[in-house]
């Protein structure tokens, strides 16, 4: 009852004025404010006119890498019950709004008591599955009091969160010990997990569903697929910069300049994909490659008879073509891991590419996995990054021995989807 109390009275409202005040300056936190207006009319419509089954699942996610982790799930699940998701971030609403596996959806609102509850009596779910660790204290305090169960699925804890501290420790025992399951990822996170449970039992291991996520989707994309016009054109070797931020791009550039004026030969070519290419960010970009004198084309600009023989660098300025753009690289970099936190280094890894991504990957078990199958390498700096484009490039079979162990790396942690199916379908 006290975290409750200091939960609602305290931190609800600091949160609230916050997110407000922040959003005054950062266009994604304005589009999640205007995005969650009339959110429970707008489920409650949806929920009106969806399948009538007895069976409902309700998903929530923070963003598009948790989601991927519960598509695997819901598209089984799909066929004989109700699929409601709820979401974070502005940045998945696109990917939900096209997705076909789904009755109901919207941005999860505040998350204030009242709202927990109006949600509750609103999906009236079997089941309530939280995707890795978006858990909101109210939702889960509020549907375990209606007696819904509570799964989490994919679960990671790194061992430097704060969650572990001493007061995060006691604050998130309060909300852990109505949880019913918890399906980590590996031995260390359920190991981390326990530590906040009522008892170990609430705690299994289950693998990440995002591998089957990943792994169908490379099986899917031909090695000769077409994803642009002039891409024939487009001379080896080729590095693709994905899912990248400000911070990414300046490292990245500096190395493309340096291994570009580089008299060895190495006349790489790069694919830049930023990670939200909004007006704003392609202007930047496009302005930063002027001041350096490399030359770029948009994929919008691009025209059936584009030749691209002689253009430096290709900017991917829409959405939805990195996971599939990856079969085109020679090497990968995967953004993120210069800004806060990396993106997904499975993507890549599961195209048989040899990854580059920068020092932050606490958020991710797995790019810790490539390292240790040699499948990737962590770069601090520009200079460290022409050095193991360098290595790859002069060596043909170091390259593709790192990409085949990132593959390897992949179809050895199959099977997540259907462990966890067999602990969902229990609680669904």
């Amino acid at each position: 009852m006290f975290w409750r109390f200091v939960y609602n009275v305290f931190a609800i409202p600091l949160m609230f004025i916050a997110y407000h005040i922040m959003g005054c300056w950062n266009r994604k936190i304005r589009e999640g404010i205007v995005g969650r207006r009339g959110v429970f009319s707008k489920l409650k419509k949806q929920l009106g006119t969806s399948r009538n089954l007895d069976k409902t699942v309700w998903f929530h996610f923070t963003s598009v890498g948790e989601f991927e982790q519960s598509k695997p799930l819901i598209e089984v699940l799909y066929t004989d019950t109700r699929i409601v998701l709820t979401y974070f971030s502005p940045s998945v609403a696109p990917n939900v709004e096209s997705y076909t596996y789904v009755d109901a959806a919207a941005y999860l609102p505040f998350d204030t008591r009242r709202n927990a509850v109006r949600l509750a009596n609103l999906i009236k779910p079997n089941c309530l599955v939280f995707s890795r660790y978006d858990i909101w204290p109210n939702l889960v305090w509020q549907v375990s009091k209606a007696e819904i169960p509570i799964v989490v699925i994919a679960g990671t804890i790194h061992a430097e969160s704060r969650r572990l501290g001493a007061i995060g420790r006691s604050f998130f025992k309060s909300i852990h010990q109505h949880i019913s399951l918890i399906c980590a990822i590996s031995e260390a996170d359920a190991v981390r997990f326990q530590k906040l449970s009522r008892v170990p039992s609430q705690v299994v291991v289950t693998g990440d569903t995002r591998y089957e996520q990943v792994h169908r989707r490379a099986m899917s994309v031909e090695t000769d697929h077409v994803f642009f016009p002039g891409q024939a054109t487009l001379r080896r070797p080729i590095l693709i910069a994905g899912s990248t931020y400000a911070e990414d791009e300046k490292i990245v550039l500096d190395a493309f300049q340096i291994l570009r004026e580089d008299e060895s030969g190495i006349l790489l070519k790069l694919i830049l994909v930023p990670h939200e290419p909004t007006p704003e960010r392609i202007r930047d970009i496009t302005a930063d490659l002027k001041r350096r004198d490399i030359s770029y084309v948009c994929y919008s600009g691009l025209k059936s008879d584009a030749n691209l023989e002689h253009t430096d660098v290709v900017i991917i300025d829409t959405i939805g073509m990195l996971a599939k753009l990856y079969r085109l690289a020679d090497i990968a970099f995967v953004g993120g891991s210069f800004h806060g936190s990396v993106h997904n280094v499975m993507e890549p890894a599961a195209m048989a590419k040899p990854v580059i991504f920068g020092p932050t990957i606490q958020n991710a078990y797995e790019a810790n996995l490539l390292l240790e199958k040699g499948a990737a390498r962590l770069v601090n700096t520009s200079q460290e990054m022409v050095r193991v484009i360098t290595e790859w490039l002069y060596c043909d079979e170091e390259r593709e021995t790192a990409g085949m162990n990132g593959r390897q790396m992949i179809e050895d942690n199959l099977g997540a989807v259907d462990r966890t199916l067999t602990y969902l379908r229990k609680y669904v």
